[in-house]
């Protein structure tokens, strides 16, 4: 609920005059969303007039949705001030103990109690400057002597009222989802910190929407401020400019998504490795699930024949939202404990959303309006969940879940219902996964989750995942079977089956079940190398794109990083850093490592992926335009900076750099030379000793002609996701051409095998893109001659452990067998008959580590 604030009363004998006033007065706001004013005034009939038991109505109903803050009401005069007396009679004692009735005048007092009443001041402040609200015009018209002024010979200072001064702001929005839940909730805490007394109201100037209350975190939400959009935020208030000077500092940061600087190095600590078999560990990596179906269905629809009086249905939504945010409070903790601060945040943005003004005051006027708690409720939820629908991104669309899922449980409170969370064993079925019910969910008992709508980037999901809970999301009625029903599915693929056939279900059970033997073996030798059956040791590092990636996969046992992307390590940042920044990020992740060593790839801007600091120009077909290496070539200063930074970290730590987008000698020759000045500013007379140079191989022409470009090279990194779309010609993100985006075409694994045939003596090569992350492709890579892998940081122990059950012999038939097939298909079906483990084809074909 929002914080309690000073309702105002209109008492008129005629109603267009009390409206008018009304209107007058909101107008003196600025913009920002005032206390509630209730208008009593005329008569049913509509003629002049005034209704004792009309105005004690209207105080009721001010009272509750101010919160008990007290009400002040205003009056014209004659017996609009006897019905006001009056009314105090009919009310409730304790009511009528938080109401004062002003002398005021009511225009100039209803203005002045208005913008006195949004600053959040008491009643008696209130009422105290609604008297004095004739000051100023008193002031400026009568004449000193006692008598009434005549025309002044010059115009003295312009009349002015009581209206706190307003400031405005313009915020760069930089998270890379724009203010999605969390960093929109960080901002509405930012601006709940100093309301009552000073306001905020938001607007999105790029893509003109708004205003909207910045108290509403559903409404902030819906102004679908995406990456790159610019804010207006509007202040009134004493603290005006305090608050803008927070919302800035907070944007700078991309309102919490910012990573920030990394910390100092005496702070940073490596985790113990996560080592845990039980079930429900982070990053399980099964992706299966088979048992009965456990259907959790919505309560939002369900009616409810309570008929209590509408101060008793307020009071009955009061403590159901406060039941529930006690249980959110719960659920962050245990987030905070087991999940990390993140995913934490998640519940107290739920919290936040439970205080949102856009649905409480919603549910309470549909009560005053004589709906059960439980049904206006549940109108108001749906309504601002609706709002979501209208989102151009993706991700933001998604929030809506998060509304549904908060005001699920509220329903389920005013029910008296038991939570969502299922004991029984099985597969969870639900509409939504709510971020509430995947952390608190028995991760022993449930095998998995399907859920009818939504996407994979919900909080639920996320946070299920991370738990190691397999999920399938968005699969519609396929979902609707009776509880009880057997289901299997696989996330990998997205195969889903219902009630499959004896044969086919004891074969999902055992691929199930061998997984999790895997996936057990793996974590408990995560820390292990990854030595073959024949001792031939191959290195598995991690893709890095945070501090808190890197911490990760060297928890889950990666040898280094073999790509740390530095545009993702940066992106939120609106001004690029300084050389001293980059080298306090750059040593922290070196020393999370040590001894291995960290491989820095330089900015590899452009295509799909901008770099708010150095912006390249529109271009016809960016993925063939100034990416990489070649963004920097007209001005080299930036990509001069990091490599100075990556000379001054590579005294003291084992460093590697990698230069994308390489397609020429020319371009080799160009980025050794930038590399030779960065030393000389660094104060150094050559790169360090130890300072590895390498290039990424992502085209087809740095594949066929590596033997010239790799010459004085410490090593190469084949980009596998840009070398299959440069191959196969197909953009990798666009879901169209996902048939002919197949990274186990032959065309593709030829490539590879070119370039592990053809660098010179001594230089390693290593893959970095989506195929390394695969388990079912490591020991096809290692045959095709890769010596280095680089995975995403969960993918490192399951992957390390493919590679312990094949020998080298073993792998390379398998790749000239690849080699020899005529497509992608062949290859798969080799792939999968290889594995350890079993797959079963649910559905129909599946792919298996495409760069999608």
């Amino acid at each position: 609920m929002r914080p309690a604030v000073v309702s105002l009363v209109v008492v008129s004998h005629s109603r267009a005059l009390a409206e008018a006033a009304v209107g007058l007065a909101t107008q003196m706001l600025h913009g920002p969303t005032g206390p509630h004013v209730e208008v009593a005034a005329g008569l049913e009939d509509g003629g002049l007039g005034t209704d004792a038991g009309a105005v004690a109505r209207a105080v009721s109903r001010a009272d509750a949705l101010g919160g008990g803050a007290g009400v002040l009401v205003l009056v014209d005069l004659g017996s609009a001030v006897l019905s006001a007396e009056m009314a105090l009679e009919l009310l409730d004692p304790e009511v009528a103990a938080r109401v004062r009735l002003s002398p005021a005048p009511l225009v100039e007092g209803l203005l002045a109690a208005v913008v006195t009443a949004a600053g959040g001041a008491d009643l008696d402040t209130c009422a105290r400057e609604a008297d004095a609200g004739l000051r100023a015009k008193d002031e400026h018209l009568r004449d000193p002597r006692g008598g009434v002024a005549s025309a002044p010979a010059e115009a003295s200072e312009t009349v002015t009222t009581t209206t706190p001064l307003a400031s405005s702001l313009e915020l760069a929005v930089t998270a890379e989802h724009g203010l999605h839940a969390r960093p929109a909730a960080r901002l509405v805490a930012c601006a709940a910190g100093r309301a009552p007394r000073t306001t905020l109201r938001l607007r999105n100037l790029t893509a003109g929407r708004g205003p909207v209350d910045g108290l509403s975190l559903s409404a902030v939400a819906t102004l679908d401020a995406q990456q790159g959009h610019v804010l207006l935020a509007e202040a009134v208030g004493p603290e005006a400019e305090q608050l803008l000077a927070e919302l800035e500092e907070l944007a700078l940061m991309g309102f919490g998504d910012f990573p920030g600087p990394a910390e100092p190095l005496a702070e940073v600590d490596v985790p113990a490795p996560a080592v845990s078999t039980e079930p429900g560990v982070a990053g399980s990596g099964l992706e299966a699930a088979i048992g009965p179906a456990v259907r959790v269905e919505s309560v939002l629809e369900t009616a409810d024949d309570h008929a209590g009086s509408v101060p008793e249905e307020h009071q009955r939504l009061a403590d159901a939202v406060a039941g529930v945010r006690a249980r959110l409070a719960e659920l962050a903790e245990q987030a905070r404990r087991h999940l990390g601060q993140g995913e934490a945040e998640v519940f107290e943005a739920h919290a936040t959303l439970l205080q949102d003004p856009r649905i409480t005051e919603a549910a309470h006027a549909r009560i005053e309006a004589g709906e059960p708690a439980t049904e206006a409720w549940s109108a108001a939820v749906r309504a601002a969940a609706e709002a979501f629908a209208t989102l151009a991104d993706p991700y933001q669309r998604e929030r809506g879940q998060d509304v549904h899922g908060v005001g699920d449980r509220v329903v389920r409170m005013l029910l008296g219902l038991e939570e969502p969370e299922s004991t029984a064993h099985g597969v969870l079925v639900v509409d939504e996964l709510d971020p509430a019910l995947a952390i608190s969910l028995d991760a022993s008992k449930v095998q998995g989750v399907l859920t009818r709508n939504g996407g994979t980037t919900g909080h639920g999901v996320l946070i299920a995942t991370a738990r190691g809970v397999p999920v399938l999301t968005g699969v519609g009625d396929r979902a609707d079977v009776p509880d009880g029903t057997v289901v299997a599915f696989d996330a990998r693929s997205g195969d889903l089956v219902v009630d499959p056939e004896p044969a086919l279900r004891e074969a999902f059970e055992e691929m199930v079940s061998a997984r999790s033997r895997e996936r057990g073996r793996a974590l408990r030798h995560a820390r292990s190398p990854a030595v073959t059956t024949d001792g031939v040791r191959v290195r598995v590092k991690a893709n890095v794109s945070s501090l808190a990636v890197a911490r990760l996969g060297a928890d889950l046992g990666a040898e280094g990083s073999g790509l740390v992307r530095t545009e993702a390590v940066f992106a939120q940042w609106r001004q690029a850093p300084s050389v001293d920044q980059q080298v306090e990020v750059y040593a922290a992740m070196a020393a999370v490592y040590h001894p291995h060593p960290v491989t820095i790839r330089t900015w590899d801007v452009g295509g799909d992926k901008p770099l708010p600091f150095h912006p390249v120009p529109v271009e016809g077909n960016p993925f063939l335009g100034a990416r990489g290496l070649r963004a920097f070539v007209e001005d080299p200063s930036l990509l001069l900076d990091q490599l100075q930074a990556v000379c001054t970290v590579a005294v003291d730590h084992p460093l590697a750099v990698l230069f994308p987008m390489v397609t020429t000698v020319q371009d080799v020759r160009w980025a050794r030379e930038l590399l030779a000045t960065a030393a000389r500013r660094a104060g150094l007379s050559a790169p360090p000793p130890g300072l590895q140079v390498g290039i990424m191989v992502e085209v087809p022409a740095a594949a066929l002609g590596i033997a010239h470009l790799a010459q004085g090279l410490d090593l190469v990194s084949i980009g596998s996701n840009d070398l299959v779309q440069y191959t196969l010609a197909a953009e990798r993100g666009n879901p169209r051409l996902a048939a002919w985006s197949d990274a186990l075409d032959p065309a593709v694994l030829s490539l590879v095998r070119s370039v592990t045939a053809g660098v010179p003596e001594g230089v390693r090569v290593g893959l970095c893109g989506a195929m390394a992350g695969d388990p079912d492709l490591a020991g096809l890579l290692v045959g095709l001659g890769v010596q280095e892998l680089s995975a995403s940081a969960a993918s490192v122990p399951l992957v390390k452990q493919r590679l312990r059950t094949g020998s080298t012999a073993e792998f390379g038939d398998l790749a000239a067998r690849a080699l020899a097939c005529p497509d992608g298909a062949s290859v798969r079906a080799l792939v999968q008959e290889a594995q350890p483990t079993p797959t079963v084809r649910l559905s129909g074909p599946r792919a298996v580590g495409t760069a999608r």
